[in-house]
């Protein structure tokens, strides 16, 4: 099996939408992205960090999944990154309530050395020389580097987020962070502007209404999947990422057209995560209800055009 190193927060959220509200739950990017990308038959670890407040069972649930958590530091009298948000009543935007970012402050990544030689790295949300400190570990250069990041960074972080851009394969960010990355508010000439910083694809997400692919001129759209309820969006970016990343791995092809496929995989995990709060969803999901949904986008996206 190829390997996908997996770097991100592990963490406690609390969420509330107009549906419902929870106290502390499991949460973190790369919690997502580990839970998603198990679904395909890859070797997973994730590097992060928790407080000794972290729950043992949490941890168990990674590990149930075939995720290595030996790179997930343990800091003895810490305390776990919590993030607390609230949803409007569209789910598209959200108020940060609180951010403790606790032991994730002096965090320092330790690579567990078995995937030091790791095909596919995804460089889940976090400072950009987090992510940097990832890559000058590595003893072999991955096949791809997945960098996800978000507006945060933009503004106060910029020169080390452009510097870690430039030595990734793919970036993934929402439309509105692409349009601030690019100062271009085309989505198609803020991809080329961003192709000119490094990446060679450029994923831009936009939430219910699916993702772009762009590499060069060449440009696919992935449509989200019609659901009958959303109930919370946290994480859904994350699962995205991770089911892209799990494919991509899995098939050890990083083609464009083979990533057409990642979209789509990781659109399908995406539409199960909002479907509950937080991690919920994507812990009593199965792969049947994974095979039957893709049938879904299968026959909501194939047609013939008659010319």
């Amino acid at each position: 099996m190829n390997k996908l190193l997996i770097v991100g927060t592990v963490a406690f959220d609390a969420i509330e939408t107009p549906f419902g509200k929870t106290d502390k739950i499991l949460g973190g990017a790369a919690t997502y992205i580990g839970l998603s990308a198990s679904f395909f038959n890859v070797q997973s670890a994730i590097v992060s960090v928790v407080g000794d407040d972290f729950p043992q069972e949490y941890l168990d649930l990674l590990t149930d999944r075939n995720i290595d958590i030996s790179g997930i530091e343990v800091v003895k009298g810490g305390k776990t990154f919590f993030w607390s948000g609230l949803y409007h009543n569209d789910l598209n935007s959200r108020d940060t309530l609180v951010t403790e970012l606790n032991v994730l402050a002096d965090f320092q990544p330790k690579v567990p050395q078995d995937y030091k030689n790791a095909e596919i790295v995804m460089l889940g949300n976090l400072h950009p020389l987090v992510q940097s400190s990832v890559l000058d570990q590595m003893e072999t250069k991955p096949k791809l580097v997945v960098l996800d990041t978000m507006n945060f960074w933009m503004d106060c972080a910029l020169p080390e987020l452009l510097a870690i851009i430039k030595r990734v394969d793919v970036i993934t960010i929402n439309d509105e962070e692409a349009r601030q990355l690019s100062g271009e508010y085309s989505l198609v000439k803020a991809a080329a502007k961003i192709h000119e910083m490094g990446p060679k694809y450029v994923v831009i997400k936009k939430g219910e209404h699916g993702a772009l692919l762009f590499h060069g001129e060449e440009i696919f759209f992935a449509p989200a999947l019609p659901l009958e309820e959303v109930f919370d969006p946290t994480g859904a970016g994350d699962t995205f990422a991770g089911g892209f990343s799990g494919y991509i791995t899995q098939s050890e092809n990083v083609s464009f057209d083979n990533m057409k496929n990642a979209i789509i995989h990781g659109s399908n995990l995406a539409s199960f995560s909002v479907e509950k709060f937080g991690t919920e969803r994507m812990l009593d999901l199965d792969k049947d209800e994974v095979v039957s949904r893709l049938k879904q986008f299968k026959s909501l996206t194939q047609f013939e055009i008659e010319l």
